[in-house]
């Protein structure tokens, strides 16, 4: 079997599909985006084409080494989006052709349904207590929100009181049982952080996301020192080497790999077996698309350290098209009301491409890109 092909579709509202067919007749799907840079993870998938074609898709790992290695200039957000697409389609690929889901493919499923958990609020939260209540009704037993908007180094304890508001509405519209993770989206900066999470605590979040920005994870010693509640980091940071001093550091207690920017299922597999040394858990990012979640369905259903995974179903991006719209059958990741999904038994990743459905959806594409956010004295802020 060899690879003839690799085919890039651009759909709404933010994403950027990856078919693979081979000369036996079997496609394979991948997700290789970058959220805001779909075109730049575009180019950089068909420089890596020619390498491809003519290969066996069902020698991945040595696919892996060879895009990864053989360019000399390694890992990086646009070259791992690439190859992490092309890898989730060669695991779709090498499953269909051994007609098994592929986390049996990986040591088998470790556990019998999935934890998710779902976004509510937007970029600049509002309402929460309601949104919450709402995905309670619907099933849901976590939700995040994002904790702040602009922040700048050192800002108004007023947009402190704000943000502990927004959690206070969110906790007591659901209750204590109810998950709620805080993602502070790399926005706060670690003085202001440390100040945040304490006045967070009293509410048990789940979690709180990327308390400063995965360049400054020194930082997370300090703003550690000053909160019991777990931290959790990892969207920004590739492959296994990046996540090497983060894990020696000891400061995490949740990583996020993102299945589409890491290095795909295997790499991130890897990932994770080395935080489970670590006593870390994995709880892996994905406000993307269907394929990058089925990816990361097929990683948790084999990996010990797994506690719950983001979708996005619903979250304030998806404008015009859904998680579910390009898929065949939309009832395959069969939420169950309880919060959980059922583990994906079909071949590969586990479901079927409406390859009609993206094929018109790339004829109009799309040219997503991050909000650019500044302070009040005009200077950017991140978003």
């Amino acid at each position: 079997m060899k690879i003839t092909d690799l085919e890039l579709f651009q759909v709404a509202p933010r994403w950027l599909f990856l078919k693979v067919s081979t000369d036996a007749g079997i496609a394979g799907w991948g997700e290789p985006i970058l959220e805001g840079r779909a075109s730049t993870v575009r180019a950089a998938v068909n420089e890596l084409k020619d390498y491809l074609i003519g290969k066996d898709p069902l020698r991945i790992e040595d696919h892996f080494q060879v895009l990864y290695r053989g360019g000399f200039y390694r890992g990086g957000p646009i070259l791992m989006s690439a190859i992490s697409g092309i890898e989730q389609a060669l695991w779709d690929i090498k499953g269909k052709y051994y007609n098994a889901p592929v986390h049996e493919l990986l040591g088998g499923a470790v556990r019998d349904k999935l934890r998710v958990y779902v976004w509510i609020g937007g970029d600049r939260p509002d309402d929460v207590g309601e949104q919450a209540k709402k995905q309670v009704e619907a099933g849901f037993t976590a939700l995040k929100m994002n904790g702040t908007g602009e922040m700048n180094y050192i800002d108004s304890y007023s947009k402190i009181d704000e943000a502990v508001a927004r959690m206070a509405a969110a906790r007591e519209a659901v209750g204590p049982d109810v998950g709620i993770a805080v993602d502070f989206h790399g926005r706060v900066h670690k003085a202001m952080a440390k100040i945040l999470v304490k006045e967070l605590e009293p509410f048990r979040p789940m979690f709180i996301e990327e308390p400063v920005l995965a360049e400054h994870n020194d930082a997370l010693r300090e703003v550690a020192r000053h909160t019991t509640v777990p931290i959790a980091t990892g969207e920004r940071m590739y492959t296994r080497w990046g996540f090497k001093e983060l894990l020696q550091q000891g400061y995490a207690d949740i990583i996020q790999p993102d299945l589409s920017h890491a290095g795909g299922i295997y790499e991130c597999l890897k990932i994770a077996a080395m935080a489970e040394a670590y006593d870390v858990s994995i709880a892996p990012h994905c406000p993307l698309g269907p394929i990058a979640l089925a990816s990361c369905f097929q990683l948790d259903s084999c990996t010990p350290n797994f506690i719950i995974q983001e979708q996005s179903l619903g979250i304030h991006y998806n404008q015009g098209s859904d998680l579910l719209d390009y898929l065949a059958d939309p009832g395959v990741f069969g939420y169950d009301g309880n919060g959980y999904v059922a583990i994906p038994k079909g071949p590969g990743l586990g479901i079927e491409i409406n390859e009609d459905k993206v094929r018109e959806a790339a004829a109009i594409g799309h040219e997503w890109h991050a909000p650019v956010w500044r302070n009040e004295d005009g200077s950017y802020a991140e978003w």
